[in-house]
């Protein structure tokens, strides 16, 4: 009889009982988002879940940190050997989620049908200055640009897509396959994004199992969802309220910092009352941001100046667009011909009032607070100011991207560089510039932004644009968000938090 064996008969005989141990049970996380993600292929994405989701299921050549930095992902290095020139080694035996492998073919392959105007890839402009991407070997990816061009590897955190699947007719919009962290177990519209973890990942495998993405558009219906033990991690967009209530609860961790984004108001430039700049200038001084940030908000944003985040190395205090001010906006709506000739608190001209519509989506409860209390002051001040909110695929898909709208409330997030906010969103033409702005001045000093090799320079260029914008008001800057993360602290592993809002770090991944 063996030593290991006689003790173990003696501690039987001794009334000692053993239970077999069973293996660590999985963790799943389940995470509350406030809208579906319109696709899961990244080349498509337009909404904050789709960003969010596809940063889980497919990996990039780099993956931006929550300090902004570039490191390397499928890519394990990179050289520069000229300001126009990045070449890239990719890591050995790369894999899809699928198993089938990943190489530079497929590098090439995701970058050429982004830069394909035909693609309609929301995010084209990024990547616009990339002139030809070509496959040196199966692990080396040469990317040639036009231009030197200072926040490319910012961008390039983009997922890769299987070339092979996409062009053997695979939808990868609905049944995607990445080289991330997870990969997709299911997906019901509008209820629920399951997904797994990705035994081909190259990388760390993330802590949590499976990773739960459930759709609660009421703000505050997730916030008792979580509350309640039906979600382990919530974050922004959340009422005031909900973020004041949950911050003190001892069960909840948290983290609540200035975010990467901004909510502003878009004008239509097209549109023939806001193709003046002065008339924009004039509404623009009825938007009472201290009110909305204090009030709305309750201070978990920051009243906004200017187009450049604080954060921002571009920033500077100097650069302020216009403040509240209903003597000002009555005073211009005048030199514009707008005036009360009934007496009835209405502004018109040529028989006609001053009518003009907000619009905004359903699921954010802030913002249609915002727009309603904007209805009210444009109201008092002789606008006969309308309002349209509507679900976010309506708002957005339908409305806003056609140019349909006249006053909208939105929002940006994920500006790691002041060209993710600018460039494809106000130069003639951008493929996101949905207000229609067009002024040669600003698209040079945009294009000189992206391209010069200094820093310094870059600023003064964004400087220069973000006077003029402050001036001619495409966009009014309403305030600079702030980003709230709550997670239960009985999830088995630590939590890390990123402004951008992306879940690996909620996954048990270092972000």
């Amino acid at each position: 009889m063996s030593k290991a064996l006689s003790i173990t008969t003696a501690l039987l005989l001794a009334g000692f009982s053993f239970t077999a141990l069973s293996p660590a049970k999985a963790a799943t996380v389940t995470i509350g988002t406030d809208v579906d993600a319109g696709t899961l292929d990244p080349r498509l994405a337009r909404d904050t879940t789709a960003y969010r989701a596809t940063d889980l299921i497919y990996s990039g050549l780099v993956h931006v940190t929550p300090s902004l930095e570039a490191r390397p992902d499928l890519a394990e290095s990179w050289e520069t050997p000229d300001p126009t020139t990045w070449i890239f080694k990719l890591r050995p035996n790369l894999k899809f989620s699928d198993g089938s492998p990943l190489t530079a073919d497929d590098v090439v392959f995701t970058f050429s049908t982004i830069l394909n105007k035909d693609f309609n890839a929301p995010m084209r402009a990024l990547y616009t200055p990339i002139s030809a991407v070509e496959a040196v070997d199966p692990q080396t990816v040469k990317f040639t640009l036009s231009a030197p061009y200072a926040p490319l590897l910012s961008y390039l955190d983009i997922g890769i897509v299987p070339k092979a699947l996409v062009e053997g007719g695979n939808d990868i919009a609905l049944k995607p396959v990445g080289a991330g962290p997870m990969k997709l177990a299911s997906w019901t519209r509008g209820s629920a994004i399951e997904l797994e973890a990705n035994p081909n990942y190259w990388g760390e495998k993330p802590k949590a199992d499976k990773v739960s993405l459930k759709i609660i558009g009421d703000g505050s219906a997730r916030a008792q969802a979580f509350e309640a033990g039906d979600l382990d991690v919530i974050q922004s967009p959340l009422a005031p309220q909900d973020v004041k209530r949950l911050e003190a609860d001892d069960r909840f961790g948290h983290a609540i910092q200035a975010g990467l984004g901004v909510t502003y108001v878009n004008f239509n430039t097209k549109d023939p009352l806001l193709s003046s700049p002065k008339m924009r200038k004039a509404f623009s001084m009825l938007i009472d941001q201290k009110t909305i940030v204090d009030d709305i908000y309750q201070g978990v944003d920051q009243v906004a100046s200017s187009i450049i985040l604080p954060s921002s190395w571009a920033y500077s205090a100097d650069i302020k667009q216009p403040g509240f001010d209903i003597e000002g906006a009555a005073a211009l709506f005048k030199e514009e011909g707008w005036a009360d000739t009934n007496g009835d608190g209405l502004l018109d001209k040529g028989g006609k009032p001053l009518t003009v519509t907000l619009s905004t989506h359903s699921e954010d409860s802030n913002r249609v607070q915002t727009v309603e209390f904007l209805q009210a002051i444009f109201q008092a001040a002789g606008v006969d100011a309308k309002t349209q909110i509507s679900d976010w695929p309506s708002f957005s898909a339908n409305y806003v991207q056609k140019s349909q709208h006249q006053i909208a409330l939105l929002g940006w997030l994920n500006i790691v560089d002041p060209d993710r906010l600018l460039f494809a969103q106000l130069t003639t033409g951008g493929s996101t510039n949905w207000g229609g702005y067009s002024n040669p001045a600003v698209d040079d000093l945009l294009k000189q932004g992206r391209s010069a090799t200094a820093q310094a320079d870059r600023a003064a260029a964004y400087q220069k644009a973000a006077a003029i914008l402050a001036d001619e008001l495409p966009y009014y800057i309403v305030s600079y968000q702030g980003y709230q993360l709550f997670y239960s602290k009985k999830l088995p592993f630590e939590v890390q938090a990123t402004p951008r809002g992306n879940m690996r770090g909620l996954i048990g991944l270092k972000d």
